[in-house]
């Protein structure tokens, strides 16, 4: 990212004058769209099949793990908003579980996000960036297509661009079910399988549409982004699964913050876990809403 870091933009976002969210064509993406269409077809054809007790044990475990450990902590807390530190070993370990939810490699994760959130910080932007069509619609176009913009931004990923295992994560991120796949299969066969990848894969992906819809269209807000296009709300009943993600309208007021459920009873798992990695040694310059600078946007309070 770029050398001086700030916690309330978007890092890897080169704007110019000639820019704009709004203009730009929705493209179907063969890649994705075949990798969830197969994770979803796997699902509903083979899960009910091969399904156990063991097997949506094995379903419970791995999505939790690698929707805290990787998605929320590793990927969005760590990678895209630095929001603590941590030893680069870690850093690999948690960017590891994030490519292993299945949704694509990390570099695409953060050209996806900030171009999302680039877009919803102007007066106004695309559909596609905001979610305002109807649910089956946004589906369709977030999980099979791509959006590709008349005059998109340019994008500097810094270390994360040029850094040898991001750029491996990067092209493997679909072969690395295997190193999950393997084991499962030799510790509990075809349901282990079938649930704790595949399963998982659709559930997980799926998922992330579904809240992240709600979390553009409905629901509690207590902040407002003076001049931002779009808005953000919280989805409280998904703040367990998610891992506090759901947390969503504090996210957009705080994007830097470790710390996403920031009232009392907000749950918020993803922080809870970088406390706990801080108390040992393993995290610092944990940053939290209390000690994020201002950002040059207002906030209003709802």
């Amino acid at each position: 990212m770029a050398s001086a870091f700030d916690p309330c933009a978007v890092n890897s976002i080169r704007p110019d004058p000639d820019c704009n969210a709004r203009v730009g064509r929705v493209r179907w993406d063969a890649v994705h769209s075949f990798w969830n269409g197969t994770m979803m077809m796997a699902t509903l054809v083979l899960a009910p099949l091969f399904v156990s007790w063991s097997a949506i044990g094995v379903f419970i475990l791995t999505t939790a793990a690698t929707l805290l450990i990787g998605h929320s902590i590793g990927f969005h807390r760590l990678m895209i908003h630095r929001s603590f530190a941590c030893p680069r070993w870690l850093e690999y370990l948690l960017v590891w579980f994030g490519t292993a939810v299945g949704m694509s490699g990390p570099q695409w994760m953060v050209r996806t996000h900030d171009l999302r959130d680039w877009a919803q910080r102007q007066p106004d932007c695309h559909d596609y960036l905001a979610h305002r069509q109807p649910m089956l619609v946004d589906a369709w176009w977030q999980m099979h297509c791509r959006l590709e913009l008349a005059h998109s931004p340019r994008f500097d990923l810094g270390r994360i661009g040029g850094d040898p295992v991001y750029r491996l994560l990067e092209r493997t991120w679909m072969a690395q079910q295997l190193l999950i796949a393997i084991p499962l299969f030799m510790l509990g066969g075809w349901p282990w399988v079938i649930w704790g990848v595949c399963v998982r894969v659709f559930a997980s992906v799926t998922g992330h549409w579904y809240v992240g819809h709600l979390a553009h269209r409905r629901g509690p807000q207590s902040w407002l982004v003076d001049g931002a296009g779009v808005q953000a709300h919280d989805v409280p009943w998904a703040a367990i699964p998610t891992m506090g993600e759901a947390w969503h309208n504090n996210h957009h007021a705080y994007p830097g913050s470790a710390q996403i459920g920031l009232a009392p009873g907000q749950s918020d798992w993803g922080y809870a876990v970088i406390r706990l990695l801080e108390r040992v040694g393993l995290v610092w310059e944990v940053r939290t809403a209390a000690t994020m600078i201002e950002r040059d946007a207002k906030l209003i309070r709802v």
